[in-house]
């Protein structure tokens, strides 16, 4: 099927596309808005499903807005930048709800309060792809078109934060002038926006000379880069050039972040989500699972005399030992949280758990049902796996285990022009 056709877009889901429906089958277009007739061009086609692009919004949104980049809707990492940001939350909320009744089954009639970023130049880290461009003995930086691996140049971006978008700049400037040779295949970009300090990640196909010569290079081109890693995209082996992290300023701490740990990325929201996920409950012992560096490791230790943290990323537990050496009623943990918790006892007062996209494992679920603490603050990058998670820890209580209620849900929205959600939930055990 490839003759164009028209629909009118009912509602956003989780990914970025409108949905609609077309002779019985399910349509899914990109860079759309509910409401809107769009004459859509299929490029994939099922029995029951279909996705296209809109050749042409027949009849547009009165809220659809002028993108801030040039490269949207071409460049695949902003979805949302055709929406008015105060739509975007609203969009984004009612997903959310959405997923949770659909996947969890959970009919959540309480509010969903939104926190809301600034809604460009939030970004602390980016990632760059490398590639040749229409001179092949140049190369280019950018990012991928969605689904591809069609590089898209980018000296601009506007949802980085300016110290990386200069950067960015300035990185594209050198590779059109040759000066940042070796086959470099991408790059990664950490900073702390506050004292410029700045990670440098590089993955090259081929380098020749030292680490030390590549990193010179790099330095004249981003003269506040503090560390530098290099990988060899073959062996996968990893040579440093300088102290191998940075100090980040966030919740009231410093926190030592690797060139390989995880970080949250929105400059504006760290300090008001540690807040909120820390609560402003005290007590004796906190566990938090998934603790990457210690960022909310750090202020539980303020408001309970006990807080273990584990972490089971080798290179972020060094970090998070460093983070956590003048908070001594912490105790980093170097270990995977399942393993954690087959072996864990004490019932803890609450239990944080920030888990990636995956989710919680069932046999975490279980553990944590079974030693019951009396709260659990659910930190969720996606809607989905949350919505399988909630509703597990929300069934009725089989013997010897404990049963959870929702107290709150928190949208949080750490990614603005994106389809990602960030979601807090706070779940209370029912005695």
């Amino acid at each position: 099927m490839t003759t164009p056709f028209d629909i009118r877009i009912e509602k956003l889901v989780y990914g970025g596309d409108g949905l609609a429906h077309h002779e019985g089958r399910t349509v899914f277009v990109p860079y759309v808005m509910p409401g809107e007739l769009a004459r859509v061009i299929p490029v994939t086609a099922k029995k029951k499903l279909i996705r296209g692009r809109a050749e042409e919004i027949m009849e547009g949104s009165p809220q659809r807005t002028h993108a801030e980049c040039p490269l949207f809707t071409n460049c695949g990492g902003c979805h949302y930048q055709h929406i008015p940001y105060e739509a975007q939350l609203q969009f984004k909320t009612e997903i959310l709800r959405e997923t949770l009744a659909r996947i969890g089954k959970i009919e959540w009639a309480g509010e969903i309060p939104s926190h809301a970023s600034q809604p460009f130049g939030y970004r602390n880290r980016a990632q760059w792809a490398v590639r040749p461009g229409e001179d092949p003995t140049r190369s280019v930086a950018g990012y991928f078109q969605a689904a591809s691996s069609v590089l898209v140049p980018a000296d601009k971006c506007p949802i980085l934060a300016p110290k990386l978008e200069a950067t960015l700049t300035a990185i594209n400037q050198a590779l059109r002038q040759s000066k940042l040779a070796h086959e470099i295949r991408a790059i990664e970009c950490f900073a702390d926006p506050a004292t410029d300090a700045m990670l440098l990640n590089v993955v090259v196909a081929k380098r020749t000379g030292t680490v030390s010569e590549l990193a010179s290079h790099f330095r004249e081109v981003a003269p506040s880069m503090t560390s530098f890693l290099v990988q060899d995209e073959k062996s996968g082996d990893f040579e440093l050039d300088g102290p191998g992290f940075i100090h980040y300023g966030a919740a009231g701490a410093k926190y030592r972040v690797g060139h390989l740990s995880f970080f949250q990325v929105n400059r504006f929201l760290i300090d008001e989500l540690s807040t909120a996920v820390v609560g402003g409950e005290k007590g004796e012992l906190a566990l938090d699972l998934f603790a990457g560096v210690g960022l909310f490791s750090i202020p539980l230790a303020r408001q309970y005399q006990r807080v273990v943290a584990v972490e089971g990323n080798v290179a972020t537990v060094r970090d998070l030992e460093a983070n956590l050496k003048e908070s001594p009623a912490a105790r980093p943990r170097h270990s995977e949280a399942g393993e954690f918790l087959a072996r864990w006892k004490e019932k803890p007062d609450v239990v944080v758990v920030d888990p990636p996209r995956a989710g919680l494992t069932a046999p975490i679920i279980e553990r944590l049902r079974t030693i019951g603490p009396g709260r659990i603050t659910y930190l969720s990058c996606d809607p989905a796996t949350l919505a399988r998670d909630l509703a597990s820890l929300t069934a009725a209580a089989a013997a010897g285990q404990s049963a959870y209620a929702i107290e709150n849900i928190y949208l949080y929205d750490i990614f603005p022009q994106t389809y990602h959600i960030e979601t807090l939930v706070r779940l209370e055990r029912l005695d």
